[in-house]
C-alpha cells in the first residue's frame, strides 16, 4: 500500500482514512504537508500527529492500538502519593511553553535524537500563542526541573511529550494536569503509544476505531476553558 504525499502549499487538504495507516510502521499514515496551524489542529482532531526525525521529510501517524487515559482512571500510587504530599515542586500552566518544549527535545539516555525539531518549536509556539496548546511546568528552587505539553481541542487533552530532570517532576506534573482537565470537563487525554511511565498513571490501550469513535463525540467543539489552579 502507497503513502498517500501532502501537498506543503494546501493546509487544508484532507488526510488519507485513518484505515490505510501502515500496520509496519505501525501508523505510518501520510508523508509531506507543511505545519501550519490549520493542517495540525486538523491532524489531531482526526486521530493524527506528526512525528519525524530532523534528516526526515514530515511523517503523519494514527497508531493502533492507541495509547489513552480516562482522567476518571488516573492512578497514583503510593509512593507518588507521599512524593505529592511533600509538595516540594511549584506547579504553573502556560508559563513557560517554549521552555517546556525545549526541554522535551533534549535527547534521553536510550536515544540518539530528538524528533521535537526547529520546525516543531516554531509550528507549536504558534499553536500556544492561538490558545491551542499547553504547558505545565514543575520548579524545584525556582529551576525548571519537569513538565509536559499538548494540545487541547474540544473535550481532549493531546500530550506530546513530557520531561524530568528530577525525581518525580514529570509525574507529579501530569497528576496537576489531569486534576485541573477533569474539573473542567475534559473526557479523554491521548497518550498515543504505550510506554511504562504512562502506564503506571493509568493510561491504556483502546483500539484506533475505539479512539476515532471518542474524537468524533469529544473533539469536534472548540475547546472547553481549562480550570488552571490560580497562581
Amino acid at each position: 500500500m502507497s503513502i498517500q504525499i501532502l501537498n506543503p502549499l494546501t493546509p487544508e487538504q484532507d488526510f488519507p482514512h485513518l484505515e490505510t495507516a501502515l500496520v509496519d510502521p505501525n501508523g505510518l499514515l501520510a508523508i509531506g504537508g507543511c505545519l501550519s496551524p490549520q493542517r495540525l489542529i486538523n491532524a489531531y482532531r482526526q486521530g493524527i500527529f506528526p512525528w519525524f526525525s530532523p534528516d526526515e521529510p514530515i511523517l503523519w501517524w494514527s497508531p493502533d492500538p492507541r495509547l489513552v487515559l480516562f482522567p476518571d482512571h488516573l492512578h497514583v500510587s503510593r509512593s507518588l502519593n507521599k512524593a505529592l504530599r511533600k509538595n516540594e515542586f511549584q506547579i504553573t500552566y502556560d508559563q513557560d511553553f517554549t521552555a517546556v518544549m525545549t526541554a522535551c527535545s533534549q535527547p534521553r539516555e536510550d536515544e540518539g535524537g530528538t524528533w521535537i525539531t526547529e520546525e516543531m518549536l516554531i509550528a507549536y509556539a504558534e499553536l500556544f500563542e492561538l490558545g491551542v496548546a499547553h504547558s505545565i511546568e514543575a520548579r524545584f528552587n525556582g529551576d525548571l526541573v519537569g513538565g509536559l505539553y499538548g494540545i487541547a481541542i474540544g473535550q481532549v487533552f493531546f500530550g506530546e511529550s513530557m520531561f524530568s530532570f528530577r525525581s518525580n517532576a514529570s509525574k507529579i506534573a501530569f497528576v496537576h494536569c489531569v486534576e485541573s482537565l477533569k474539573s473542567s470537563g475534559f473526557q479523554l487525554i491521548d497518550c498515543q503509544v504505550y510506554s511504562d511511565h504512562l502506564a503506571s498513571l493509568g493510561a491504556v490501550e483502546i483500539p484506533r476505531k475505539q479512539f476515532k469513535h471518542y474524537l468524533s463525540e469529544y473533539c469536534q467543539d472548540k475547546a472547553l476553558q481549562i480550570s488552571w489552579p490560580v497562581q
